[in-house]
């Protein structure tokens, strides 16, 4: 058996191909090289530089290393670019992932793992969100993976394929083993953004926000470590080969740091006192964005091994150093 891992030479997709390669699985990798790099992948895994959109690609790859299950990253992921560019963001993330599954269907993948969003709930505020909370997107980044996981319950229907969608909260963070990490230099994740300014490569960090209903004004939100996330991708891909049923799952720790509480533990880390900026809202981003993550657990048995924000951070900061070596 081999997984395709589409956009698997970017942030989430490479850390999916190390889980999937340290078990001694089968891995191609599909990708357009938009934000991702070749180096992020071991060198024994292929890489076929392509389009997931692109039918004719998609179907060669999947019949040259006879790809059985499917695990799709490749997406655009920025809600105010989406608000800017909703015709950008439907046709990159809906269009491509309907001619990605058409291929898959047709090559008679059995199994399909989505990495959704959990912006496909909105402007939710309170308690953690549930799984059954109706999805009310408010912006064209939610409403674009939306509309693939209704492909995908709708095509599972009709077609002998079986899904898991996983309704990622705010990734962060490592690989541990400094493999791998968020290299896109243009990246807009909190974290991210936080230690770039520790290290100077940016001369300050703006706090987009801080007049919400939350403890401290600014946004709340559930921050999982990149390396724990793909490895609830793989125990989904487990869930499925032992005869699973289909789901859809949040995928997150079930509790919230703000802005405000995040940017003093990147000072605490970090050792540096680098300054901030408060700015406007920004188009699209609810005020608070925290999973109820016991179903993950209970159908999956997924283990979270690095559920600190210290930790979160501490590995985000020590690749943002390692990029340096790289000109990045």
């Amino acid at each position: 058996m081999t997984v395709l891992v589409t956009g698997g030479a970017g942030y989430i997709g490479s850390h999916m191909v190390l889980a999937l390669r340290d078990r001694g699985e089968k891995v191609v990798v599909i990708d357009n090289l938009s934000s991702g790099f070749p180096w992020a992948l071991p060198p024994d895994v292929p890489l076929r530089v392509g389009d997931v959109g692109d039918h004719a690609f998609t179907r060669a790859v999947m019949d040259e290393f006879g790809v059985s299950e499917v695990a799709h990253f490749a997406a655009k992921i920025k809600v105010p670019g989406s608000v800017a560019k909703p015709l950008f963001y439907y046709h990159a993330n809906t269009a491509k992932s309907r001619a990605l599954i058409a291929a898959a269907v047709q090559h008679g993948v059995k199994r399909f793992i989505f990495s959704s969003t959990a912006a496909v709930y909105g402007d939710v505020s309170g308690d953690p969100v549930s799984e059954d909370l109706a999805p009310a997107p408010v912006s064209p980044y939610g409403r674009s993976k939306l509309m693939t996981e209704w492909m995908l319950r709708d095509i599972s229907v009709a077609h002998d394929l079986k899904f898991i969608a996983l309704r990622c909260f705010n990734v962060a963070g490592a690989d541990p083993q400094g493999r791998t990490g968020q290299s896109a230099p243009n990246a807009t994740h909190l974290i991210k953004v936080a230690v770039q300014t520790a290290l100077g490569k940016r001369p300050h960090l703006d706090i987009f926000g801080t007049d919400y209903p939350t403890r401290d004004g600014s946004c709340i939100r559930d921050f999982i470590h990149v390396t724990d996330l793909a490895n609830a991708h793989v125990d989904a891909l487990d869930h499925l080969r032992g005869a699973g049923v289909s789901l859809i799952l949040n995928c997150g720790y079930g509790r919230g740091f703000s802005v405000l509480e995040v940017v003093d533990v990147v000072k605490r880390v970090t050792g540096v006192d680098f300054t901030t900026r408060r700015a406007p809202r920004r188009p699209g981003d609810p005020a608070t964005l925290v999973a109820k993550a016991d179903r993950i657990r209970a159908e999956l048995g997924w283990k979270p091994g690095h559920d600190t924000l210290e930790e979160i951070v501490a590995a985000a900061f020590r690749w943002e150093k390692s990029l340096a070596s790289r000109n990045i």
